[in-house]
Formats: structure tokens, sequence, C-alpha cells
């Protein structure tokens, strides 16, 4: 009883300094929720930049074949060469994934590729990041990820996890991309609550979607604050119940 009392005297000294004790083998950044324990085999990851994602979740899922997808040519540098170092396992494409094939603008963020979306930043996300507001567009090829999975990559198995890291396109990605959603076990989301993008998907607008999948929102793996505190975009897991 003494040693509860003090382990909750000192979580509730944590939190008053603003901080949150979490045993370092729950975090999220260990487990990533639970999927650690899953035996990934394919990892799609679609708008990888220059393979940030890619290159911390190979940790996890050693013997996994990476399928990556990044349509600007900058950044799609970076990750080819990064992706022959490996092997074969890792597999770039330079393409934007949507909901229809063909050629489509996008808007580059000069100052911070990541950033960079098929949508129109609005004035509150360059309130938020004045580096955004350094733009260009340029034409990039866009295909679905039905298309991207099915025609030009090898057949990938049933522990599928896809991540998309796509600025508000997250919609048209899932709508272009329903059978391999319904083959994946698990994917990771960065989805924005605040209105970062002209015309971005909302969080319940996913949820939906995911839902007739069988997917079951799962937590955050991370979350990024405002100012006052308010959530202004999370990474959220969703698991496929119905496999």
């Amino acid at each position: 009883m003494i040693k509860e009392n003090l382990k909750r005297l000192i979580k509730t000294g944590f939190n008053q300094l603003g901080f949150d004790l979490v045993k370092r083998k729950n975090s999220p950044r260990r487990t990533i929720l639970g999927l650690r324990n899953r035996p990934i085999r394919t990892v799609i990851d679609v708008g990888a930049n220059t393979g940030q994602f890619s290159k911390g979740i190979s940790s996890f899922f050693p013997e996994a074949k990476i399928y990556c997808f990044e349509p600007l040519p900058g950044p799609f540098s970076e990750l080819s060469a990064w992706a022959k170092s490996q092997d074969g396992r890792v597999v770039p494409f330079n393409l934007a994934i949507g909901e229809e094939e063909g050629e489509v603008e996008m808007f580059l963020h000069e100052n911070h590729t990541p950033s960079s979306s098929l949508l129109a930043t609005t004035q509150l996300n360059e309130q938020y990041y004045s580096f955004m507001k350094k733009q260009k567009r340029v034409c990039v090829r866009q295909v679905t990820l039905d298309f991207a999975v099915e025609e030009m990559c090898a057949e990938p198995s049933s522990e599928i996890l896809i991540k998309l890291d796509v600025q508000g396109y997250e919609d048209r990605v899932i709508a272009g991309g329903a059978r391999i959603f319904s083959k994946a076990s698990a994917c990771i989301l960065e989805v924005g609550l605040d209105k970062l993008y002209e015309g971005q998907a909302e969080f319940r607008e996913l949820i939906t979607m995911l839902d007739d999948f069988g997917y079951r929102y799962a937590g955050n793996l991370d979350q990024v604050y405002g100012e006052d505190g308010h959530c202004i975009f999370l990474d959220a897991v969703f698991i496929n119940q119905n496999l």
C-alpha cells in the first residue's frame, strides 16, 4: 500500500509540472499501440517523403517488404538512395496516390517538403507554420492505391500495415484503395483536427470510411499541440477487426 501511495504521489507531482508518466515498455513509441506484436510482412508507406516513417518502422518489422510512394522529385531522390542500401527490401515509387489516375498539380512547400500537399494550405496553417508560405506548384503523376499495389508490387501478404501521411488527402487515398484496405490488418493515419488544408478530410469521416472495412480506432501514436494546448493534428492507429 505504501509503495502504491508513493507511486501515486510521484505521478501527481509530475502531472502538476505538466508531465505524464508512462511505463517505458508500454509507451506508444515502443509498442506502436500493440502493432509490434503483429506479424506484419508488408508495409505500404503513402507520402513517404525521404523515408522517415519507413526507416523507423523497419526496425520493428525487419522481415517486412516496404513499398514507398513519394511524388516529389527531391524527397524521392533521397528516398531512393536509402532504398538502394536496403538489399531490395524497400521499393520506392515516384507517384502520388489518390482516388483516380492522371496528372495532378501538387503544392510543393519549398522550406518544408513533408507538409507539401495536393490541397492548398489554409491561412490558419500558414499562421501556425510560417515556413509553409513559400510554395510552388508542380505536376506529378497520380494513381490509385489499388492499382499501385496490384499492378506494381509483388503480391502483398495478408499482414499489411498501411501508413498515410498525405496532408488532408486521406479520404481520397482510401477511396482509391478499397481492396487493399480491406486486406490490410492495420493502418496509421496522420489526421488534422484543425483545418490546415482546403477540403481536407475530417477525422469523423475517416473513422466512418474505415469502419466500413471493419477497422477500430486504437489510439494515437503521437499528437501535436497549439500554444493554447489544443491538439492540431495526430497520428491515429486503426486495427482491422475482420482479420
